[in-house]
């Protein structure tokens, strides 16, 4: 029987850093289509509840990835 569960590949980008978040996002989602990935400016008020399928990626104001986007 075929196992129909996915596992997570990644739980981090660190190579994402210093490109564009629509970019990052892309690669992400192209890379794990179960993820949900969104830009999230650096600074801002977060939940702090951990969520696998979830990806925060954040940027500055140019809208550079600042930090590596992980699972969480």
């Amino acid at each position: 029987m075929e196992n129909s569960t996915r596992t997570v590949d990644k739980l981090s980008w660190p190579d994402l850093v210093g490109t564009k978040g629509e970019e990052a996002i892309a690669a992400i989602m192209k890379e794990n289509s179960l993820l949900k990935a969104y830009t999230v400016y650096e600074g801002s008020f977060v939940t702090c509840d951990f969520r696998s399928d979830r990806v925060r990626v954040y940027i500055n104001e140019q809208g550079v990835v600042t930090s590596a986007p992980k699972i969480g």
